[in-house]
């Protein structure tokens, strides 16, 4: 999920990662992976990242230039991966396959062209997250100790209802949705250089006056995963009228307009298919000599690739101390 409009009316500020020290963040790991897998692949050669029999994996390489930033700032991540997809939600994730393969035509057009500049940026727009990511992915963390848990459903929702029960300090992702989703606090950027910025739901709703519903039924009207937006309504017409008219329905009427499901899709934000039976240790023992070979060994990742990241790692374990990583 993803609703980038919702930036218009969202309370960010930007926090600085020495007052992160010590917490806990659910990060929604498809969400940050994708994040690291695409910049690899834009900036690195193939032969990097791929194996001899084909098989792709830049994700190790983006997972460990991504994860020193989590070590060296004492703030300790708790991957959230996807669970089953929501059954609304089919028809986004197969426009979206769609749009790679058209992507996937342009790559193999500016690759007879010679277009090495058009190549690397269409082919870190067609990623996917493979099985084969999926599984390198964990078993590295497995080897760097990094925790993580398996969602029912949508793995931003449960990093979001991680947040709010108290699991964690914060939910970590780059959409706008986990808003929605009522994480309390929010980071984002966290795959950005600098410090990440912080979205609060609590004073997003006093700042307009509005409540949760209400909330998700202006994200309804200007257009979610699960459904498209009423013509001409942006963020801030919507959230005029939800708080002339009260809600949803109310606008729908006075503008004769209709939206499918929308009562399901709110139940989809409101109440998502989440757990309370998530367990792990959130005190960190990384490997890092069995995961450098793991990496580079198994996987023949070029070793300079990854270097400078476990190096980064490394040098945070022994500055902050590993009785620190609670």
């Amino acid at each position: 999920m993803g609703n980038s409009a919702l930036r218009q009316i969202a309370v960010l500020e930007e926090v600085a990662f020495d007052d992160l020290d010590g917490r806990l963040v659910a990060v929604d790991a498809h969400n940050w992976l994708y994040k690291y897998l695409t910049t690899t692949v834009k900036w690195t050669e193939d032969e990097v990242y791929t194996t001899e029999d084909g098989t792709e994996v830049a994700n190790l390489v983006g997972v460990v230039q991504g994860l020193p930033k989590f070590f060296e700032h004492d703030l300790t991540p708790v991957f959230v991966f996807d669970g089953g997809v929501t059954d609304l939600k089919t028809e986004e994730i197969e426009s979206r396959r769609e749009q790679r393969e058209k992507m996937e035509e342009r790559l193999a057009e500016a690759r007879e062209a010679g277009d090495e500049i058009e190549v690397a940026r269409l082919d870190a727009h067609t990623q996917r997250l493979t099985p084969a990511i999926h599984e390198t992915t964990r078993e590295l963390f497995d080897l760097l100790d990094v925790p993580y848990v398996e969602a029912p459903a949508e793995g931003e929702a449960q990093a979001a209802h991680m947040a709010r029960n108290g699991t964690v300090d914060y939910a970590g992702t780059e959409d706008y949705d986990a808003l929605l989703l009522g994480a309390p606090l929010t980071l984002r950027k966290l795959t950005s250089k600098g410090d990440p910025e912080l979205m609060d739901f609590e004073a997003t709703l006093d700042e307009h006056d509005i409540t949760w519903e209400q909330l998700v039924d202006v994200a309804i009207l200007i257009g979610t995963d699960f459904n498209e937006g009423i013509d001409g309504v942006g963020p801030k017409t919507a959230l005029k009228e939800v708080k002339e008219h009260g809600d949803l329905w109310g606008v729908l009427e006075t503008r004769d307009a209709h939206v499918e499901n929308a009562d399901v899709i709110r139940n989809l934000f409101l109440d998502p298919d989440v757990t309370d039976d998530v367990a792990f240790d959130a005190e960190m023992d990384p490997d890092l000599d069995a995961a450098r070979e793991y990496v580079v060994e198994e996987w023949d990742i070029h070793a300079d690739e990854v270097e400078r990241g476990f190096e980064r790692i490394e040098d945070a374990v022994v500055q902050t101390g590993l009785d620190n990583w609670t």
